[in-house]
């Protein structure tokens, strides 16, 4: 049967539009296609920019490899066996903290009460890494201690920052061993500055920032930082009963405290004459810490060196100095004879020295003897740490009064001819220039009367000295 020719032009436009019509809907969905695969995104591309990685997100990157977890053990004896047994039965406790790494040998700051009487030290890095720890000083005073653990790799140090410029308000970050929850990161506000806050009878600090962010037991000694990922301090106590009331140490006070624990520290008794202080100041728009010289001492081997007041100390070494106890971790491995380089900056100008480490015994300038003889009325002289090792096996060595002025301050006081000097106020003395130190010290006022620490006759004992005005 033949169709019509009208029948057969209408199926065959019919056809034609069937066909463009699939042809235009393939194109179409071709196009989609495209489309939805210019819009897929990579998940692991999205968390390396954009908006999620604000400013608290590349702090915390930036200082979580510098806080370490503490984990210990302290034995203690259970009073209800005590009354029955001559051999109390021990038990063992277990704590947690939390630490900052400050030098990349393996050097670590803590708070005091997180060491305090432990028997074992665990630390485990951000890495995973676990070592054992000991305490190698203590400065209960400013509930600071520092900690070594020994490594076969460069450690990340913490950027230091400075507490002179918080503002009120400004966004923090902790991190921290919070209840064993290992690097837990909490947010929060500085709340306020320059709290004093006593804890307990036996515990008070003072000039503390306060915060929000969560503080909880294990992040004691761990830092607080600021949205440039900088240390603004280290967290130290939280309010009993109270919410988003925690403190922190101002790392200012920090810095300062670390520097004397490591200088009293110095094994090896060396010498090298300088005083130093950190000073911060506005450079730009942001504040720059240094390191400057206070002091060099006449006849000190800094002194030979040329360096004056006023000089920026800039590097010891290859360790390049942001704060006071930079200068300290520089000659930690040094001894006596060492030849040390030091880069420093005068009137803007760059310039290099070598300081050579006298030892102790042959470091007793005239202008230190005199000094201490003019204002206690005592000649000292050094005695090494195996004269002090019976009575206590933590002190570095001592002071002997060689000879005392019978009218002077410390005869005044009590003290006598052979008692060995080991320490005043919350500082070791192991050469005049500790004590000079101490007595030269812009606080002294606040200090007296003077605490003192001797030994005679076999044991330690504790006087104070009333500083005339």
């Amino acid at each position: 049967m033949r169709l019509p020719l009208r029948k057969i032009l209408l199926l065959a436009l019919l056809l034609l539009g069937l066909g463009q019509a699939s042809r235009a809907l393939s194109q179409d969905l071709s196009a989609r296609s495209e489309l939805s695969e210019s819009r897929r995104i990579d998940p692991l591309q999205l968390t390396k920019t954009g908006a999620r990685r604000t400013a608290v997100v590349l702090a915390i990157e930036k200082t979580k490899s510098a806080v370490v977890n503490i984990h210990s053990e302290r034995t203690i004896n259970s009073a209800a066996a005590e009354m029955h047994s001559l051999t109390p039965s021990q038990n063992r406790v277990n704590g947690m903290g939390t630490g900052i790494i400050i030098d990349p040998r393996g050097l670590i700051v803590t708070n005091h009460h997180v060491v305090e009487d432990v028997n074992v030290l665990r630390i485990r890095l951000a890495d995973g890494t676990s070592a054992n720890a000991q305490v190698i000083a203590r400065s209960p005073e400013t509930d600071l201690a520092l900690i070594k653990i020994d490594v076969n790799q460069q450690l990340p140090v913490m950027p230091l920052g400075t507490a002179h410029d918080l503002l009120v308000g400004e966004t923090v970050i902790a991190i921290g061993n919070a209840f064993g929850y290992e690097h837990t990161a909490s947010l929060g506000i500085v709340s306020a500055i320059k709290r004093d806050v006593s804890l307990n009878k036996d515990m008070s600090y003072k000039s503390l920032i306060q915060t929000d962010a969560a503080i909880n037991p294990g992040n004691s000694g761990g830092p607080l930082i600021n949205v440039n990922g900088d240390l603004i301090g280290v967290n130290v106590a939280i309010r009993a009963g109270a919410q988003g009331i925690g403190f922190a140490i101002p790392v200012d006070n920090m810095v300062k405290a670390v520097s004397e624990m490591l200088r009293q520290r110095r094994r090896g008794g060396f010498y090298e004459g300088l005083s130093l202080r950190d000073h911060v100041e506005l450079q730009g728009e942001s504040l720059q810490r240094l390191v400057v010289v206070e002091r060099a001492d006449p006849g000190s081997p800094a002194a030979q060196a040329g360096f004056r007041p006023g000089d920026v100390l800039v590097a010891v070494g290859d360790t390049r100095l942001i704060c006071s106890y930079d200068y300290e971790r520089a000659l930690l491995d040094r001894k006596p004879g060492d030849a040390v380089p030091v880069t420093y900056r005068r009137q803007g100008q760059e310039q290099k020295a070598q300081v050579t480490l006298a030892t102790v015994t042959n470091a007793r300038p005239v202008a230190q003897t005199d000094g201490v003889w003019a204002r206690l009325g005592i000649e000292l002289s050094p005695v090494g740490a195996p004269a002090v090792a019976s009575v206590n096996r933590q002190l570095q060595g001592g002071l002997e009064i060689a000879a005392i002025d019978a009218s002077g301050l410390a005869a005044r006081s009590g003290l006598r001819k052979g008692d060995i000097l080991v320490g005043l106020h919350q500082w070791e003395t192991v050469s005049s220039e500790n004590v000079m130190y101490v007595l030269n010290h812009p606080e002294l006022g606040t200090f007296n009367p003077l605490p003192f620490f001797i030994i005679r006759q076999g044991q330690v004992r504790r006087g104070a000295i009333q500083l005339t005005n």
